[in-house]
């Protein structure tokens, strides 16, 4: 496996983790990112939907495909742009920047990786 392939497998592991918290436990994650809990169905919807994008992460890493592997650089960089922006707004708190931080690093890696094999 590649090294950008490796980054976007790790990534994708980080969202599976995060799509079953949505899914089994979505209190204890909207609790850690400050948010109320809730018995609305959206926060499991939105954990099976992070599951279905940790599918494609983890499918194209092992199939090491480069294409995906760009494309996911500058939208993961956008995450933490619109998690950022959501704090200066006061939508959100500032753990919002640590959760995009996930996403900016993991982009920065795969970019690097990127970079290297060529």
């Amino acid at each position: 496996m590649e090294k950008s392939s490796t980054s976007i497998f790790v990534f994708g592991l980080y969202l599976v983790g995060m799509g079953l918290g949505l899914v089994v436990v979505p209190n204890f994650v909207l609790g850690t990112l400050g948010f109320p809990a809730t018995d609305e169905i959206w926060v499991r919807v939105l954990g099976v939907v992070t599951l279905v994008l940790a599918y494609y992460y983890i499918s194209a890493a092992r199939a090491d495909l480069k294409t995906f592997a760009q494309w996911t650089v500058p939208a993961r960089i956008g995450v933490f742009v619109a998690f950022a922006a959501f704090v200066v707004m006061k939508f959100v708190g500032p753990v919002m920047i640590l959760l995009g931080s996930v996403d900016l690093l993991g982009a920065l890696w795969t970019g690097w990786a990127l970079r290297a094999e060529k």
